[in-house]
C-alpha cells in the first residue's frame, strides 16, 4: 500500500494486488492496510456468509463502495441495495483501489458511508492485441482458470475493448461440498478526440457455495473446529432430528445445557446470480469544463438455504428445507461538472437511483430416508412450497447532490469545502406473513425516510518539504435506513409487528457520524512513514440486539445512542538495500458506547461497553524481498481479542495469522510472454481460531450461534502467462 498526495486517500496498486493468490476478494488484499480488520472462514475471502470487514471501527454496511463510480451498496451478506465487490468484477480486472482514511468525499455515490469510501477502478483494454492466461490449483481440490483478451486499438479513433472469464471450484476444508464460482467482464472504450471517452462495461457472475455451519464459542471449543454439516450423509441429520447422535456430538448432548440437535444440520447453501453493466462518460468540453457521467443498471437474484429439523413436512419427515428467495434491481446515473479556475476547482454533481429489493422465505418438503433425492440448494429440485413464512418488498429512491471548491493558495497547499444533500425514501414491507409461524398478525409495513440537507466535509493536505506532507478531513456523514427480510436485523425486517413498527417510526433516526482525521507521510527511496490519528462521534447508533435461538431468532432494531471512537494508526517502511523492503505498521482504536439501554422493561449497562467485533490492537508487518527473477514475502499480523457480546461479557481470543508466497518470473518461453509462477501458503504456522463473528446478529450477553472457525493451513500454487 502506497499512500497518494490525495489528502486522506491511500492507493493500492495492481503491483501490491499480485502478491495475493489468483482470486482472492478485493476485501481481503485491503486488509495489509492500517486500520482495516477482514476475517474469513476460507483463505480466499470469497465465502460471503463467513467473511467481514471492519475500517476503523465501521463495518462493512456502513461504508461506501463503488466500482468505476457505480455504487455497489451495503456490502453485508443479504445486498439489498447491490452487489458484492466479489461478484461484482474479478480482481484481476482491478487496476487500483482507492481507500478514504477520513470520511470519503462528498461525491462518492452511497446511502451506507458512514465512516469512509473504498473506490475501485477497473483497468481499461490495452492498446495492443493480446491476452493473459493463468491457472491456480491448490489444497482441497481447489482451481481456478482465467483468460482475458484485449482487442487492441481496432481503428484510427482508438476503439478497443477486452473480454475475461473465470472459473472457480473447490471444497470445503471441512465438511462436505464445493464453492463454485463464474464471472465474465467486459469493457469497451471508444476514445473521442485526445481526452475524452466513453466506455460501456458488463459483468455477469454465477456462484453456488456450501456454507459452513454456524457455531457457538462454547462449540467451538467443547467440538472443535472441524464440526460441520452432516451433508451428504441424509440419513445422520434425519436420526438426529430424532434425537439419535453419535461419536462427539452424543458426548456434547449430554453435557448440561447443550443440545447436539443445533450443533449440526443436514446443509446449508447459498446461490447468486449478478448482472452488472453501464456506461461512462468522461467529457473535456474546453480546457477549464468537463462533465462525468455514469448510467448504470444492476440486477441479483439469490437463495439461500437450510434443512431444519424444528419444522416437519407435511408427509410426517421429520425435516423440511427453509428456503430464503431474494433479489434486486436498480438503475440510476450520476452527473456531475468539473470547471478549473486559476487557483480554484469547483465540483458539483448529483446521483439518482431507484432500487427495488424482494426477499421471501419459503418451506418445502424432505424425504424419508431412502424414500427419495433429498430437496438441496445446488440441485434446484424445490419443488412446491408446503409454507410461505414471510415475505418483504421494497422501492427505494434515492436522490444526492454535492458542491465542492478546492483551493490552491500555493503551489503546495490544497484546501476543500464542500457538502451533499441526501435523501432516501424507502416504502414497503409486508407482503406475505404465516401468523401461526411467526406469532404475528401482521408484520410491518410502511415508509421511512433518511434526509440531511447539509453534510458538509473538509480536507487539506501541505506538502511542506519534499516527501513530507500533513492532511486533515473532517466530514459529517448519514447512513440511509436498512431493510431486509423479517428477523434478518434491519429497520423494516428487525421490528416484530406493525403496531411495533408504528410506535418506533417517530421516534427512529438514521444514523449520522463526524469523523475526524488528521495525519502526516513521509516518502523518500529508503523510508516511508505515516501517522494518522482519527475521532468519530456517532450519533443514533442502530444495532441489532439477537436473542432466543438460531432457529426462532427475536431480533430488535435499538438506537443505542452515541459512540464514540479514537484511534490511531502507524506505518513504517525501509529499504534497507535494494530489492529489500520491510514494512511494520501497529493500530488501535478504542470504541465504546455512550449510552445504557433498555429491552423488554431491563436496563442494560451498555455505557462504557467496547464495541463489538473490532479488535483494538493490530499489528501487521511485511518482508518482500527480490533477486534477479525470483521474489519472496512473508506477511505475519496480529488481531487482539473481539468482543461478542454488547456488554461485553463473552469475546473471541486474539491471535497471529503467518503467510508466506513466492514467485519465480520465467520471462518469455517460446511464443509465451511473462511466463510467471506463484506458490502461496496461507497459514503458514496452522493455528486454530476463530474468524467471522455476528453472521447472525451479536448477542446482549452471553453465547450465541453466530461464529466460525478460520482455514488451516493451506496451499496455493499459479502459473500465468500473457500472449
Amino acid at each position: 500500500m502506497r499512500r497518494t498526495g490525495a489528502g486522506a486517500t491511500e492507493t493500492m496498486t495492481r503491483v501490491e494486488m499480485d502478491k495475493f493468490v489468483q482470486g482472492s476478494s478485493p476485501m481481503m488484499m485491503l486488509s495489509r492496510k492500517p486500520g482495516i480488520n477482514f476475517v474469513a472462514n476460507d483463505p480466499l475471502g470469497v465465502d460471503t456468509w463467513g467473511s467481514s470487514l471492519y475500517m476503523r471501527g465501521f463495518q462493512q454496511s456502513q461504508l461506501g463502495v463503488t466500482l468505476d463510480g457505480v455504487p455497489l451498496g451495503a456490502q453485508d451478506y443479504y445486498t439489498y441495495n447491490g452487489q458484492s465487490i466479489n461478484f461484482s468484477i474479478l480482481s484481476d480486472n482491478i487496476e487500483r483501489m482507492d481507500v478514504s482514511d477520513g470520511g470519503g468525499d462528498v461525491e462518492v455515490p452511497s446511502t451506507t458511508n458512514l465512516g469512509g469510501s473504498i473506490q475501485i477502478t477497473s483497468s481499461d483494454p490495452h492498446d495492443h492485441y493480446g491476452g493473459k492466461v493463468s491457472q491456480m490449483f491448490g489444497s482441497y481440490n481447489a482451481f481456478r482458470t482465467y483468460a482475458r483478451v484485449d482487442s487492441g486499438r481496432l481503428n484510427a479513433s482508438g476503439t478497443k475493448f477486452m473480454v475475461s472469464y473465470a472459473r472457480s471450484d473447490g471444497n470445503k476444508w471441512k465438511g462436505s461440498g464445493e464453492q463454485f464460482d463464474q464471472q465474465m467482464n467486459a469493457k469497451i472504450v471508444q476514445p473521442i478526440g485526445e481526452q475524452s471517452s466513453i466506455k460501456a462495461f458488463f459483468n455477469w457472475n454465477d456462484a453456488t457455495q456450501f456454507n459452513y455451519a454456524d457455531q457457538t464459542i462454547d462449540m467451538l471449543n467443547r467440538l472443535g473446529h472441524h464440526n460441520d454439516y452432516y451433508y451428504p450423509n441424509y440419513n445422520a441429520a434425519y436420526q438426529a432430528a430424532a434425537g439419535n447422535f453419535s461419536g462427539a456430538l452424543a458426548q456434547y448432548n449430554s453435557l448440561p445445557g447443550s443440545d447436539a440437535l443445533d450443533a449440526s444440520y443436514f446443509d446449508g447453501v447459498t446461490h447468486a446470480v449478478d448482472y452488472l453493466g453501464g456506461l461512462n462518460a468522461h467529457l473535456v468540453l474546453n480546457r477549464h469544463l468537463e462533465w462525468n457521467s455514469v448510467i448504470y443498471g444492476q440486477a441479483e437474484n439469490h437463495w439461500g438455504t437450510w434443512t431444519t429439523p424444528y419444522v416437519p413436512s407435511p408427509s410426517g419427515s421429520l425435516l423440511s428445507e427453509q428456503v430464503n428467495f431474494g433479489g434486486n434491481q436498480k438503475f440510476g446515473f450520476t452527473s456531475a461538472i468539473r470547471y478549473q479556475l486559476p487557483k480554484n476547482t469547483i465540483d458539483t454533481g448529483v446521483w439518482y437511483e431507484n432500487n427495488r429489493y424482494h426477499i421471501d422465505q419459503y418451506m418445502y418438503a424432505q424425504p424419508f430416508p431412502g424414500e427419495g433425492t433429498p430437496v438441496s440448494g445446488v440441485l434446484h429440485n424445490f419443488g412446491t412450497p408446503f409454507q410461505h413464512n414471510w415475505g418483504e418488498n421494497f422501492n427505494t429512491n434515492t436522490f444526492q447532490f454535492h458542491l465542492e471548491d478546492t483551493y490552491r493558495p500555493l503551489s503546495t497547499l490544497t484546501l476543500k469545502a464542500g457538502f451533499k444533500s441526501m435523501l432516501v425514501t424507502t416504502v414497503g414491507g409486508a407482503t406475505a406473513n404465516d401468523a401461526d409461524y411467526n406469532g404475528q398478525s401482521q408484520l410491518a409495513n410502511g415508509s421511512l425516510t433518511s434526509a440531511k440537507a447539509f453534510l458538509p466535509h473538509f480536507n487539506g493536505v501541505w506538502h511542506f518539504l519534499p516527501g513530507h506532507e500533513v492532511y486533515f478531513d473532517i466530514a459529517r456523514n448519514m447512513r440511509a435506513y436498512s431493510y431486509g427480510g423479517y428477523q434478518l436485523g434491519s429497520a423494516f425486517g428487525g421490528i416484530a409487528n406493525q403496531e411495533t413498527f408504528n410506535s418506533l417510526k417517530n421516534t427512529l433516526r438514521p444514523e449520522t457520524a463526524w469523523v475526524y482525521d488528521v495525519g502526516y507521510r513521509y516518502n523518500s527511496n529508503i523510508v516511508t512513514g505515516s501517522l494518522n490519528l482519527y475521532h468519530a462521534d456517532f450519533s443514533n447508533r442502530l444495532q441489532n440486539l439477537t436473542a432466543g435461538t438460531i432457529t426462532q431468532p427475536v431480533s430488535t432494531v435499538v438506537n443505542v445512542g452515541s459512540v464514540s471512537m479514537y484511534g490511531v494508526d502507524a506505518s513504517f517502511t525501509v529499504r534497507p538495500i535494494r530489492n529489500l523492503s520491510i514494512t511494520n505498521s501497529i493500530s488501535y482504536n478504542h470504541s465504546t458506547y455512550g449510552d445504557n439501554i433498555q429491552d423488554q422493561g431491563v436496563t442494560y449497562n451498555l455505557a462504557g461497553k467496547k464495541v463489538i467485533a473490532y479488535p483494538q490492537l493490530m499489528y501487521k508487518a511485511n518482508i518482500t524481498y527480490a533477486y534477479r527473477a525470483a521474489t519472496v514475502y512473508l506477511d505475519t499480523n496480529y488481531m487482539s481479542k473481539r468482543y461478542f457480546s454488547y456488554i461485553n461479557d463473552m469475546s473471541v481470543p486474539g491471535y497471529w495469522m503467518t503467510s508466506l508466497g513466492a514467485s519465480y518470473k520465467f520471462g518469455k518461453v517460446g511464443p509465451l510472454h511473462n511466463l510467471k509462477f506463484d506458490l502461496n501458503i496461507y497459514n503458514l504456522t496452522n493455528i486454530s481460531y476463530i474468524s467471522q463473528i455476528g453472521e447472525n446478529g451479536f448477542p446482549l450477553s452471553g453465547d450465541y450461534q453466530s461464529a466460525l472457525a478460520g482455514s488451516p493451513r493451506t496451499y496455493f500454487g499459479t502459473i500465468s502467462t500473457e500472449f
